[in-house]
């Protein structure tokens, strides 16, 4: 009954958690959507996206850094960042269990980055991701 309420109550402020995420995403693809390397996960045509979590995937030999490279930078500027979600089948859990797949889970896994992404970040917070993301890419304009 607690978890109703709090789910109804979270319902009357979801368009504008929405906005907010989508806006956090919008500014990192606008800020570095130019970064050789850098790609954004795109949005369905016949969907709306939440984007309550802003993710990229880094291609490391035309970036510079792979995913795990850049994480630790921003890890040392106070940034945190994780990888996408570990494959199911990667996981020590399901080791031993049949899998059939093609390996787009595996790179997905091994490229893939989850941006600070918090509906309450300032544009204060998404500058200091932007500018430190942006100063660990060797060709990128530090703006």
């Amino acid at each position: 009954n607690v978890l109703a309420g709090i789910g109804r109550g979270q319902l009357q402020v979801l368009e504008e958690r929405i906005a907010a995420r989508r806006n956090t995403y919008e500014y990192y693809e606008q800020n570095l959507g130019d970064l050789p390397g850098i790609e954004f996960m795109p949005e369905a045509p016949w969907g709306r996206h939440t984007r309550w979590l802003t993710t990229l995937t880094i291609d490391p030999e035309i970036f510079g850094a792979d995913r795990e490279q850049l994480r630790l930078a921003l890890e040392q500027q106070n940034i945190e960042t994780r990888p996408v979600w570990k494959p199911m089948h990667m996981q020590p859990l399901f080791s031993g269990c049949e899998f059939v797949g093609s390996g787009v889970s595996e790179d997905l896994f091994s490229r893939g980055l989850c941006l600070p992404s918090g509906s309450s970040m300032t544009e204060g917070d998404l500058e200091r991701v932007v500018s430190a993301i942006r100063s660990l890419c060797p060709t990128a304009e530090v703006i």
